[in-house]
């Protein structure tokens, strides 16, 4: 079964985005490998506002990552026909998504959407990269829901003060 991981850059106060919804104070590194990264995902899974930012740097994925679907209930596919759009049942789609064969999901972003994959219990890990930034306010990593464990397993410091971070979610 393909693992769904929410891959996300953060704060170190917490938040995934600015105020506004800009991510300009994230701390470019030359020894993180997003070909390397990219490589293990076919499919990224998004909601319509991440949609809205990552479309423009669809290109950047290096071919790799193929399969883009779209978490709205307002965007229809004639007008977007390069993605897939997810409505109705999110959790039994994302559920049935796992199921499929194929490599890992890539969870992108929206902390509204995680929390939710995450409260269902369809998240798999959360891979964090901690960036040497306060941005005092902002779209925070995860909104209020259900308590849930993590277990490290894995983490990095690097040249650039970004702290790589992987957590597997405990049952």
């Amino acid at each position: 079964m393909r693992r769904l991981r929410y891959e996300v850059a953060m704060s170190l106060d917490g938040f995934i985005a600015g105020p506004n919804g800009e991510y300009d104070w994230i701390v470019p590194d030359p020894a993180i490998d997003f070909a390397a990264i990219w490589a293990q995902f076919d499919t990224v899974l998004m909601g319509r506002k991440t949609y809205e930012v990552a479309r423009t740097l669809r290109d950047t994925f290096s071919g790799s990552v193929s399969r883009w679907i779209v978490v709205s209930n307002s965007m229809r596919a004639a007008e977007h026909p390069d993605v897939e759009i997810i409505s109705g049942d999110l959790l039994e789609k994302v559920a049935a998504l796992k199921a499929e064969p194929g490599k890992d999901i890539w969870l992108f972003g929206g902390g509204v959407l995680f929390r939710s994959l995450l409260d269902a219990g369809l998240v798999d890990s959360v891979e964090i990269s901690l960036m040497p930034v306060l941005l005092g306010s902002g779209v925070p990593v995860v909104p209020e829901g259900q308590h849930r464990s993590l277990r490290l397993t894995d983490s990095k410091a690097l040249a650039s003060g970004i702290i790589r971070l992987k957590y597997s979610v405990v049952d």
